[in-house]
This record gives C-alpha cells, structure tokens and sequence, in this order.
C-alpha cells in the first residue's frame, strides 16, 4: 500500500518578483525585504531584479513609516481640532504597525491608514477599497490635487472678474471650492507638497476654511520640508513676520536660502532685502547686490524698480542715473506704477536719460492711467503748466481731482487753489477752504498755513483768530516762514494767544533767518529791546496774506 503525500496548503505569501508561492510545509519559505519587511522573495536573485526594477523606489523602512510621536511646538498648539486624530496605540488594520498622526491618512470614509499602506492598495489595482468598509479608494494624490485646482481656478476667476466674492458665493462656486479644499486635504494628509502649501494657502487667507495662521504654519512647514519652493519662500515670510508662529529672522533666513537656492524667483529678491538690511543675516552689500541683479535679470518687475532705486540714490552701488533709468525703463515696461512715475520725473529734469516733457508726460500718463495718485498729480500740473502736454486747466482740475480724492495731500492743497482761483472751474471758496482743511489734516506744511489765513480773514470759515493760531502753528514748525511771520505778529499783539513779545521775536527771527523780508524789516535793530519795540509798532501790525 501506497503512502499518501502529506498534503500541502496555500499560505497567501508570493514572491514579490517571479509570484511563486509559499506552501505551508517547511520545504518551500519565502523571505521578507530587510528594509521595510513587507515585500516578500523566494531567493536573492528575485530580491535583486525586483530591486532594481521597482522595488528600490519604493522600499520605505517600517521607522519611516512609524515615527515616534513628537513633542508638540508652538506651531501644533493650535491644530484644528476638526481634522481626524489617531488614538494612542491604535494599530493600521493594513500592516498592524502603530498608528502616527505624521504617517496616517484619513481616508472619505473616515477610516485611518498609513500613507505609504494606502499608496501600497492603490499601486495594486485588485484592492483599491477600503480594507474595512470597503469603499473605493480616493484617486492618487496627483489626480486630486490637479482636480482641486482645476475647481478653484473657476471659483477664484469669478471672484477676480467681481461676478462674486469670497463671503457670498452662488451655492454652485460654493460646492466646487468645498470639493476643492477637500482635494487639497485629502492629498495634503497624503504627503503631497504642493497640495500641503495649497491648503496652508487657504487657511491663511481664509477662502473655504476658517482662517487661521496658525493652522496654515502647520501646513506650509510640512511642504517646506519636502523641498517645495514656494513653500520654502512663504514659511520664511510666516517666521519673518511672527504669522502663525514665533518670530524667527535667522530661520527665515534659512529658509530664503533654500528657495533662492531652487531659483524660486520672489526669494532671490526677498534674500537681496534682508542683506541690505541684516534681517536674520549678517548685512552684506555684496550679496544684497548679487541677489537683486539676479532676480531683476530674471524679469522681476519689483527687484528692476528697486535696483533702480539703488543705483538713483547710490545705495549699496555706485551712483549712476542712467543705470537708474535703464532698470525703471524695465520695470516700467512691465507695468510699475512707482517705476513709470519715476521715469516721468527723470525725463523732465534729464536725469539719465535725454530731457524731454514730452516723454516725461508719457510716463506719467502711463501711471496715472493705472490710477497711481503721485503721477495723477503730476499730469495735472503738467497741464496746468503746458509741460508736454497742452496747457488746459479743466484737464489739471480733472487730474488733480483724482489724485485729491485717493487722499494726495498735495493735490489737495493745488485743488482748493485752482477752484480758489476759478481756473478750470468756478470759482468756490467754501469748496477750496474744504480741501485746505482735508490737506492740511494730513500734516501738509503750506495748506495749514492757507487755512490758518482763512480762519484769520473768514474766509470759507467762520472767522476765528484761536483757530488761525493753531494752522500757523502748525506750519511754523514745519519751517513755512509765511506761518512763522504770521504767528509772530499774532504773538505781539496777542491775537489768538496770549500777548508775548519774547514769543514774536522767536518766530520773527525763524522767518527773517530764511530770508523773509516782512520779518526782517519788522524786527529793525539788532538789539533785544529794538526788536520788541519795532514788533510792537502798530505799523506793522499786518500779517502777510497766502501766497497766489
């Protein structure tokens, strides 16, 4: 009688190269990688091959994808406490590996796994479900974040183009910015960088998520640490500037460092910022220099206007003004407002370039069309003046309006002239005294002298000689010699102040010491007592009206 063969059985573990299979008697054993003890071989060349062919891209060590929890920083003290968490000694149902916050994803249904696990099931078609509830896996993390995008891009354009805005979406932008953000989480929780620094994005503008800066640190960090740049620029700007975490200049040196270093653009001009001014680096006119040119050469409209400005003022590099006005040309070209307006004011003196008011009206036009209010002004008083432009004081009022009504101290000031004066429009004083007042409430030196003369006269304003004092005050101690000789005559004769002769001698000799003949005349002798006494005269008693 025949013995029959022991029996063998199928153990469930394959080859990871060839698929052979282990049987249940100790005749046949496979071997598990000693890396990441997952993958399984039937010998050392199987081992090898599969190495080389996929599995050396693959492989992650079993402490790689359990880390030890951390101690928590400053930037973790505020999670948001709506995101999934993992309970303590919670075991992945996949590998039976401890759960870690840094290493787990949550997945729609709601069930947690590790990153790579998850990775592993996608990879091989047969079991793209969930292992317990058997839901369909989420597409890869590439494919939902290039969704993500593509649902945002949409809802951001009709924010841009004003069909909407952030804080009242028609429920359709509302629901594709909502799968959006959902995306980004997903992929972000996923490991993936560029959806991580998406997600920071919105928590720190608040568009889809309460908004939170430190919840957007958290993010933002974990996507600077897989080397993203963008990211790396913008964690240096949150560390910079204390946002969301502790303030850290050196560190965000560092991180300056390392997107300059990825010719990320906005950080080469950032790093040329912090060598001029030794923010979190040693101050170095070199690098600083080195950098700007870097990113100017690279076409950064905001790096070519600031060389500009170097080079016009002879910081960090010698000063050349055709230099100067070679890097604004640049910037101008590509829209700078500041850019163009300097170049307005560098045609008309010829200031590295040929003089021409012509051009220089060009350049200002450009600005002032953008709405820049310094080069709205400027176009009016071009007009006003005939300057490459042809003399119309309707056009000047028009264009100093503008630049008035985006709060131009000077403009306004020119304007309460030009409506005073009737030129380009009739004449109003109330109107004129009005934008004296809004100029002058500013701090502007001339329109508190102006109005201190309409409180004096009555001018637009009920006359009072207190208020008067108070807008020549003002003025005198900017240096307006007119407002220092009118409040010197008020002190005499104590006109809104009380009477003081030591008072009106100071302010007298301020004016006269600018060479401001009425003062020089009124004070007469050298002597203290000659002074007093010329000051005094009731022949002089007048104070000098406003300049036309």
């Amino acid at each position: 009688m025949m013995k029959d063969k022991k029996k063998t059985t199928f153990s469930g573990k394959v080859c990871g190269n060839c698929l052979a299979s282990e049987e249940s008697d100790d005749a046949f054993k496979l071997s598990a990688c000693g890396r990441c003890e997952l993958v399984m071989y039937c010998s050392r060349n199987c081992q090898r091959a599969h190495w080389k062919a996929v599995h050396k891209q693959q492989c992650i060590a079993k402490a790689d994808r359990t880390p030890q929890p951390q101690k928590p920083t400053a930037l973790d003290k505020d999670k948001d406490d709506t995101l999934p968490r993992t309970a303590a000694g919670e075991k992945c149902i996949i590998c039976l590996d401890l759960l870690a916050d840094v290493s787990a994803c949550t997945l729609p249904c709601a069930h947690v796994f590790h990153n790579t696990c998850v990775a592993e099931l996608r990879r091989f078609g047969v079991e793209q479900a969930c292992p317990l509830c058997r839901n369909p896996l989420p597409p890869g993390p590439e494919n939902l974040f290039e969704e993500a995008v593509r649902r945002y891009t949409v809802v951001h354009r009709m924010v841009e183009r004003g069909h909407a805005s952030w804080s009242d979406l028609p429920a359709s932008a509302q629901h594709d910015l909502d799968l959006a953000i959902t995306g980004w989480r997903v992929a972000a929780e996923l490991g993936l960088a560029p959806a991580q620094f998406f997600l920071g994005s919105m928590y720190q503008s608040g568009h889809g998520v309460t908004q939170s800066d430190v919840e957007a640190g958290r993010w933002v960090k974990k996507s600077a640490e897989q080397g993203y740049a963008e990211a790396q620029h913008n964690l240096g700007k949150m560390l910079q500037f204390g946002s969301g975490m502790e303030k850290n200049v050196t560190e965000a040196a560092q991180w300056y460092l390392k997107a300059a270093a990825q010719e990320f653009l906005v950080a080469q001009y950032t790093l040329g910022m912090i060598y001029e001014s030794g923010c979190g680096v040693e101050k170095d006119s070199t690098e600083a220099l080195r950098w700007v040119k870097v990113a100017a050469e690279r076409g950064h409209v905001a790096a070519q206007y600031n060389l500009g400005v170097l080079y016009s003022e002879g910081r960090i590099v010698v000063q050349n003004d055709k230099e100067a006005a070679r890097w604004f040309t640049k910037a101008g070209d590509q829209g700078s407002v500041e850019a163009q307006c300097n170049l307005g004011a560098f045609y008309g003196l010829g200031r590295g370039v040929t003089q021409s008011y012509v051009k220089s009206a060009q350049w200002f036009k450009k600005a002032a069309d953008q709405g820049f209010p310094d080069a709205q002004y400027q176009v009016g008083k071009l007009f006003q003046n005939g300057r490459g432009l042809a003399k119309n004081d309707v056009a000047a009022v028009q264009w100093t309006r503008r630049a008035a009504d985006q709060g131009h101290a000077e403009a306004q000031y020119i304007l309460g002239h030009l409506i005073e004066a009737g030129r380009g429009v009739a004449p109003d004083i109330v109107e004129a005294t009005r934008w004296y007042q809004l100029s002058a409430d500013q701090g502007y030196a001339s329109a508190q002298c102006d109005l201190g003369m309409s409180f004096l006269n009555g001018c637009g304003v009920v006359q009072s000689e207190e208020e008067a004092a108070k807008y020549f005050t003002k003025a005198a101690e900017q240096g307006v010699a007119t407002a220092q000789n009118n409040l010197g005559m008020l002190f005499s004769f104590g006109r809104g102040v009380i009477q003081s002769d030591k008072a009106a001698v100071q302010w007298l000799t301020k004016a006269a010491v600018q060479g401001f003949v009425d003062s020089q005349a009124k004070l007469g002798g050298n002597s203290p007592q000659g002074r007093q006494r010329h000051v005094r005269s009731g022949e002089d008693s007048t104070v000098v009206p406003r300049s036309s």
